[in-house]
């Protein structure tokens, strides 16, 4: 047979072929995401039980552009905890989300996204990394560090009681931190002392997201090294100074 009859016959069996039926493209069976891309899926709130009151600047469409289940939306158990890091750089336009998931069978989940955050409805040159964590044991110690305790805007005061300038060029951290117990979000500019005071919360989440993906590596070039902010931080306390809760809220 030759290409143009092989065409032809291809053409007239298309043509020959019913409509497809528009209530299957409902009825047709939807795969269930795996448990590294939701580790909290299938999940029923319990009667009586309520929804954790998240309050982190991120409106819940926000997170589904990003392709996350809203942090707003997640059951937990007892023993169980979501940790998130927001990444803003204030000068480009390269944003990046990790989410970390422990759950109280012992499984740990790493959900990271990276993406640009601007000129278009969606999320742009989005990069999705989903993966099950080796081990709970570095995020374990998470809920009970007293960072979480700070407020959750601060401005740095050195010893003489001056206050930081405000930051223009660098880079903002939003944490936030979700059990059945505690829901805090704090948030930290890019001064170094800001940032220091979190550095244990965000040492283990950017090691969780890094090593998967080079596209987002390369937006951490100091992988999850933030020795310098901390020794920042370490500075403003052993000259007297301090972190002081923000007047803007």
């Amino acid at each position: 047979m030759s290409l143009t009859a092989a065409a032809l016959a291809l053409l007239l069996q298309a043509q020959a072929a019913p409509a497809p039926d528009p209530k299957d493209w409902w009825s047709a069976r939807v795969e269930r995401p795996s448990p590294d891309r939701e580790p909290l899926a299938g999940r029923r709130l319990a009667e009586g039980a309520s929804l954790p009151a998240v309050d982190n600047g991120v409106e819940p469409l926000l997170y589904r552009l990003w392709g996350l289940q809203p942090l707003q939306n997640q059951i937990l158990e007892r023993d169980e905890m979501v940790v998130e890091l927001w990444r803003r750089p204030s000068r480009r336009v390269e944003q990046t989300v990790i989410r970390v998931t422990v759950r109280r069978d012992g499984h740990a989940f790493v959900q990271a996204r990276a993406g640009l955050g601007c000129c278009s409805p969606e999320i742009g040159r989005r990069v999705d990394v989903d993966a099950q964590l080796a081990s709970t044991e570095p995020f374990r110690a998470l809920p009970s560090l007293p960072s979480w305790d700070s407020p959750r805007r601060v401005v740095v005061l050195d010893g003489q009681g001056s206050v930081s300038s405000i930051c223009l060029d660098g880079t903002s951290w939003d944490v936030t931190l979700v059990t059945t117990r505690k829901v805090r979000h704090l948030r930290r500019a890019c001064d170094s002392a800001e940032i220091g005071q979190i550095a244990d919360i965000l040492t283990p989440l950017v090691s969780a997201a890094l090593g998967r993906d080079p596209r987002i590596d390369v937006l951490f070039p100091n992988a999850a090294d933030f020795s310098a902010e901390r020794r920042a931080y370490d500075a403003v306390i052993a000259g007297g100074g301090r972190l002081e809760a923000a007047k803007t809220p």
